[in-house]
């Protein structure tokens, strides 16, 4: 099925696997925790991997097992294994990378603007346990180049499109880049999902979601995934076991569902946020804004060639002129339309201030050399009528502003 246009994948992928001759048209919430064998010798053979099956849920599930399955189609990998969050994804595959062959390696390069949970995994939490990590502008190719001959690192760390600023990696060269000195390439595709790109065609070599986002969709359920190839699953499993960060039946029931319209609505995100930037871009009480979709930003060309003319995702970020976090947050409060929740990818246009939120963890002048100031807004733009977006975020201006 593999071969097939994503707007098929996303509705059949992952359904209907055979289980017996009368299947269900969609997959089943199967909530139990436990499960029998025809005989001992079976339960034996699936706990020691020598066969397929279930035993207990943090080994698998059916129903997480179709969405995984569903993943790995829509991505073009050999398998996926499922998250409780779309971080637990990311910690799981930088563990993966670290420890994928025997032996800790502790040194990781990556992306400087990454999602500011992803920095601080990096830094803090892998930091404490003796893993230094080298942060560059990830768009630098020959800063990046260096930092990988220097360090050479487990693993290079991107986002396809940076949170929050929608810088465009350059995924092909920074595969070619990472697997020069023996290192894997993890992407963050959440913006992006498997309609704009896949990233493991491109060479990379573990692909995370946040699930939580476009890929479920509506705001209502928390799920992560990492796509790679059956190897780097298993291992993957295998540790999931242990540290028990599984995805649960009903998340995965949810996040199945989600992706069936998955292609219809980042098609309609994108056309939409093209319309948003545009007038933000044409708005004199905007300084910057931050979408790849505009022929000014730095990076548009690599976009345009990345995701071959489907667009340019639904996220985007913009700088009020002359403002700080009181004109952000008098702003966001007038907002009527778009919502100001902390999160992104829904159908609902969300706006968020990474100062406070996103990157809260990432220190003040950190976040100042990236160039996330104090007048930045985030905005996910979803799948309403773009002009009545546009209206609300013009009006709520007006209110806030006052010029």
């Amino acid at each position: 099925m593999t071969s097939r246009s994503i707007y098929t994948l996303a509705v059949h992928a992952g359904e209907r696997l055979p289980a017996s001759p009368f299947r269900p048209v969609t997959t089943p919430i199967t909530p139990a925790v436990s499960y029998l064998a025809p005989e001992m010798a079976d339960l034996d053979a699936v706990f020691g991997g020598e066969r397929a099956g279930f035993v207990y849920q943090r080994y698998g599930n059916p129903t997480v097992s179709a969405f995984e399955q569903a993943m790995a189609a829509l991505e073009g990998g050999e398998a996926a294994v499922a998250y409780a969050s779309g971080m637990a994804a990311v910690h799981g595959a930088m563990l993966g990378a670290l420890l994928g062959e025997g032996a800790m390696r502790r040194t990781l390069v990556s992306a400087a603007d990454v999602y500011g949970a992803t920095y601080a995994v990096q830094e803090r939490l892998l930091g404490a346990l003796g893993v230094s990590t080298t942060f560059v502008d990830g768009t630098d190719l020959a800063a990046v180049e260096v930092a990988l001959r220097e360090r050479r690192p487990a693993a290079l760390v991107c986002e396809i499109l940076s949170n929050p600023l929608l810088k465009v990696a350059d995924v092909p060269r920074l595969a070619e880049l990472a697997h020069a000195v023996g290192a894997a390439l993890i992407v963050d595709s959440t913006f992006a999902t498997p309609y704009l790109f896949r990233p493991l065609e491109a060479g990379a070599d573990y692909v995370v979601h946040s699930a939580t986002k476009y890929l479920a969709g509506h705001g209502d359920v928390m799920a992560g995934v990492v796509v790679c190839s059956a190897a780097r699953a298993a291992d993957l499993r295998e540790r999931q076991k242990l540290l028990g960060d599984n995805l649960g039946p009903q998340e995965a029931w949810l996040a199945l569902r989600g992706i069936k319209t998955l292609a219809l609505r980042m098609r309609e995100h994108c056309a939409n946020a093209q319309r948003v930037a545009e007038w933000l871009a044409a708005e004199p009480r905007v300084a910057q804004v931050h979408y790849p979709g505009l022929a000014a930003h730095a990076q548009h060309d690599l976009a345009e060639a990345l995701f071959g003319g489907r667009g340019f995702g639904g996220m985007m970020s913009f700088v009020l002129d002359g403002a700080g976090q009181a004109e952000v947050f008098r702003f966001m409060e007038a907002l009527e339309l778009v919502l100001p929740a902390t999160t992104l990818g829904d159908i609902h246009s969300l706006t968020l201030y990474p100062a406070h939120s996103s990157h809260r963890a990432v220190a003040p002048e950190v976040r100042a050399a990236l160039g996330i100031g104090e007048g930045l807004v985030r905005l996910s733009v979803g799948i309403e009528d773009p002009a009545d977006v546009i209206a609300d975020l013009s009006g709520a201006m007006d209110r806030a502003l006052g010029r």
